[in-house]
């Protein structure tokens, strides 16, 4: 029986560097990772699937555990501290996002340009105030912002701020707030964006420098695009730890002597509702507000940046 050859056995043959399409062999080692993800997972499961769930029941039943729909979320809209709480937070975020956002890449953008001698040991600096824990931040801010006992009091009496409770004043919280987080967190994300940076190929950059692009032409053009997707990471992670703001107005709240309300922050007012009320329910509501402002802010950065596109800086 002679063999004959298929019209798309010889178009093949005829391309010259043309390879013959072979069956597929189905990769069993892809099934290898599964144990390296298994932990996270669980965990996951454990302590965010599952919280999160309860939460969503907890504000859709009453302490009886009957079904209300929106009423718990209807009760606490109507609270009085609810606006106030949620206008401080979102006037603490635009100041900490702006400043993270512009501080953050401006410092990377120079430690990986002009400073470039002395970028490690600077890098090293700014990451040493995010090794204290956020109470023990809180506690020597207070220190510093005591024109009293501060190494800088005569700058805050020059001010005019001659006691601490006039720096703790409800009206300078958010600003306050805004640089003690500047001052813990911003140290990671400037490694994070060194790093990012050291990822554009120095081809790119080269090329830039010969075709008589400046410094900020460069940045603005070059690097400012290639970490897009490093910006709206920051940003995302920045926005949901911001949201939860509590350890630093409750205990600057404690120092004052009860001079900034209890209720500053709406975790501030969650953890009133749930443990000095007792009332559960309306607890979890403003969690669950939370977190459907975090994940709209989330998805919106996402889509914008083009965060899990590939092929696309």
């Amino acid at each position: 029986m002679v063999a004959t050859e298929t019209p798309q056995a010889r178009v093949g043959a005829s391309r010259p560097g043309s390879r013959v399409a072979t069956p597929r062999r189905r990769v069993r080692g892809g099934r290898v990772g599964y144990p390296f993800v298994a932990g996270y997972t669980i965990l996951l499961v454990l302590f965010g699937v599952v919280p999160v769930a309860y939460a969503l029941w907890l504000s859709m039943t009453n302490s009886s555990g009957q079904f209300v729909g929106l009423g718990n979320f209807t009760r606490v809209f109507a609270d009085y501290r609810f606006g106030s709480a949620f206008a401080h937070i979102g006037l603490y975020l635009a100041l900490w996002l702006i400043m993270l956002m512009v501080l953050v890449v401006s410092l990377a953008l120079m430690l990986h340009g002009r400073l470039k001698r002395t970028s490690a040991a600077v890098r090293f600096v700014c990451y040493l105030p995010g090794a204290f824990a956020g109470a023990s931040s809180v506690l020597i801010w207070l220190i510093l912002l005591d024109p009293v006992a501060s190494p800088v009091g005569p700058v805050l009496r020059a001010v005019g701020w001659h006691s601490a409770a006039q720096v703790v004043a409800p009206e300078n919280l958010p600003v306050i707030f805004t640089i003690i987080a500047f001052w813990t967190g911003a140290g990671s994300w400037i490694v994070i964006m060194h790093g990012a940076l050291n990822g554009i190929p120095d081809e790119v950059i080269e090329a830039a420098r010969i075709d008589g692009a400046s410094a900020l032409q460069i940045a603005l053009r070059i690097q400012l695009p290639m970490l897009r997707k490093w910006i709206a990471y920051m940003l995302i992670l920045a926005f949901a730890g911001g949201a939860q703001l509590f350890v630093e107005p409750q205990l600057v709240g404690t120092a004052s002597f009860g001079q900034v309300p209890d209720d500053w922050s709406p975790n501030q007012l969650s953890y009133q509702y749930a443990f000095v009320s007792g009332d559960f329910n309306g607890a979890a509501a403003i969690a669950v507000v939370l977190l459907v402002l975090s994940l709209a802010c989330a998805a919106a950065a996402v889509f914008k940046a083009g965060l899990f596109e590939r092929g696309r800086s």
